[in-house]
């Protein structure tokens, strides 16, 4: 089929025809390749510069080194793991309420489980006592941690849940968050979603004013430098907002924060708004006469605050707002306002992680005005303007790439099928096959649908590739399945650094775009050709059609494509 005619154009101006049998070269040659060549690709010494065109220097690998607490990053099994999600939930008018708090903030985190899987927790308040709240935390998945029984003791008018995939600390239960800390004024609990750059002198700070410190969590940090007096003093009584301000213009970087008092919540989010939060408004259950209303006429019985917006319908709310870049948000039973808002330093633009459009938030998140999966649509678009080859069928690796696979086939006019269907009870505690069944790879995760692959050319895509140790098996699952020609097409550009901001993201040894151009990864995992979407190509995506209330300071951070930190590389830790 011939590519539409915007496809068409864009092609023959940028591509030669060499290029083009570059892309669509599927000979045996291509696929065959030898093994001593592979193990030269992949010898973590043999690219110790990208291949992909950077800014980095012949010091670049020293530079980005992971050391300290960070060292070990990279370890788990899937390729990228985001560290976690809070939650926030108050009910408005008389207390006690019948809204169930703890009911509602559980089916919250639920609905942000794909943030952690490692441990989590909630804190509720009765609003009345300021000397102590209702806690419940543990290890594993939320199901597991919050029984009948445990959450008949959450009672509460307000409360704050934490899921977790720890990066900055041990995986352990004294890790766990909420933190909860008993002050002079009454008690304080914590969830942070991010992580610091600069702890080490900020851990210094709190150690020298006499705060003792239980871990090595970035959480616990917060919430021990909450509890320090602001520059100017306090008058009468703790001046919390004082307190987060001055904590925020000692740690720029990075984090999402809720914090609960006695009767009032704050939401904070970091002056670069690297980390997502987002407010919702608890409606009353009789929706159906008004649910073409605007969610500012509707009444309130609540108020929420949750990294991602995805759970909220789930719960009985409508989303309101983003919580702006440098805000802190106070929620009461009254409702919510804005208490302050810190600006980014030196004037610099806003970061937001452009890969949570990418990977990590759920599809029917909103982000900047605008849902995740339409973004996703639009990499799609993208990817088939820059990279189109003549295909039969468009598909995806499920689901992660399917949302980019539907605007590649809208863009490109070819048919989307599914070509893989996924094994949904698959766990991390699957058995060790034989050396046979481990050669298969991928089989115990998908089957191919082979009445849709046998005979057909097919271009599939897939939203990113960390190690590359998983498409493989996938191509060789699809050509066992008959597919004449398979074409790689990722939705994002390639893996080149590490994150220092909240993302599990492995050492640059370990990412595959480092050792491994587009087509020498093509032999690699046996595909016909392989090409990923450009860093101006998703930026393009992204600012398409989002909302910019201030557009002289929209920025995205993409560090982990570029090099480029936005608040510079962290501190070096010698504790």
């Amino acid at each position: 089929m011939d590519p539409p005619s915007s496809v068409a154009a864009l092609t023959s101006s940028s591509r030669s025809p060499a290029d083009d049998q570059q892309l669509v070269d599927n000979t045996d040659e291509q696929r065959s390749i030898d093994h001593a060549t592979v193990d030269e690709m992949l010898n973590i010494n043999a690219f110790t510069v990208p291949r992909v065109p950077s800014a980095c220097n012949d010091g670049a690998v020293e530079k980005y080194k992971l050391t300290g607490k960070r060292l070990g990053r990279g370890v788990a099994e899937s390729g990228l793991t985001h560290e976690c999600g809070v939650f926030g939930a108050i009910a408005t008018g008389e207390w006690p309420t019948q809204i169930d708090i703890s009911q509602v903030i559980c089916l919250g985190l639920v609905a942000l489980q794909h943030r952690g899987q490692e441990s989590a927790g909630i804190v509720t308040s009765e609003g009345k006592c300021a000397k102590n709240f209702n806690v419940h935390k543990g290890m594993g998945m939320i199901n597991n941690i919050f029984t009948d029984d445990s959450m008949k003791k959450l009672k509460g008018n307000l409360g704050i849940g934490h899921t977790r995939y720890s990066t900055s600390a041990a995986s352990e239960e004294v890790n766990c968050q909420p933190f909860v800390v008993h002050t002079a004024h009454g008690v304080l609990a914590v969830a942070h979603n991010g992580e610091l750059l600069n702890c080490e002198s900020l851990r210094k700070d709190v150690l020298s004013r006499g705060v003792g410190l239980s871990t090595h969590s970035d959480s616990e940090l917060i919430t021990q430098a909450l509890c320090l007096n602001p520059p100017d003093g306090e008058d009468d009584g703790p001046d919390w907002p004082a307190r987060i301000k001055h904590l925020m213009q000692l740690a720029p970087l990075s984090y999402s924060l809720v914090i609960m008092l006695k009767d009032k919540i704050y939401g904070v989010r970091d002056p670069y708004g690297n980390r997502p939060l987002c407010i919702g408004k608890i409606v009353p259950l009789s929706i159906g006469s008004y649910r073409q209303e605007k969610v500012d006429k509707l009444a309130a019985e609540g108020w929420v605050i949750s990294s991602e917006s995805c759970g909220f319908l789930s719960i009985g709310a409508r989303y309101v707002r983003e919580v702006q870049p440098g805000e802190i948000v106070e929620l009461t039973r009254e409702g919510i306002k804005t208490i302050d808002i810190v600006e980014c330093p030196e004037n610099r633009r806003h970061a937001f992680c452009i890969f949570e459009y990418v990977y990590f938030a759920r599809s029917d998140s909103i982000f900047e005005g605008q849902m995740v999966y339409s973004v996703r649509l639009q990499c799609g678009r993208q990817l088939a303007r820059e990279a189109y080859v003549d295909a039969d069928i468009v598909s995806s690796v499920p689901e992660s790439g399917t949302a980019a696979a539907h605007g590649y086939a809208r863009e490109t006019g070819l048919h989307f099928a599914e070509v893989l269907c996924k094994n949904r009870y698959v766990g991390r505690t699957f058995i060790q096959p034989s050396t046979r069944l481990r050669q298969l790879g991928v089989a115990k995760k998908f089957g191919a649908l082979s009445e849709n692959v046998s005979g057909k050319r097919l271009v599939l895509i897939d939203d990113s590739i960390v190690r590359g140790n998983t498409i493989g098996p996938i191509i060789k699952l699809l050509r066992d399945a008959g597919a004449q020609e398979v074409h790689i097409r990722i939705a994002s550009p390639p893996l080149l650094y590490p994150c220092y901001m909240g993302i599990n993201i492995p050492t640059r040894e370990e990412l595959i775009g480092n050792k491994l151009n587009p087509e020498e990864l093509a032999k690699y995992v046996g595909a016909d050709s392989l090409a990923y979407l450009s860093v101006e190509g998703l930026q393009k995506a992204v600012q398409l059609n989002m909302r910019k209330n201030n557009p002289e300071k929209v920025g995205h951070c993409t560090a982990c494509l570029t090099g480029d930190y936005p608040g510079g590389l962290p501190e070096d830790l010698d504790w």
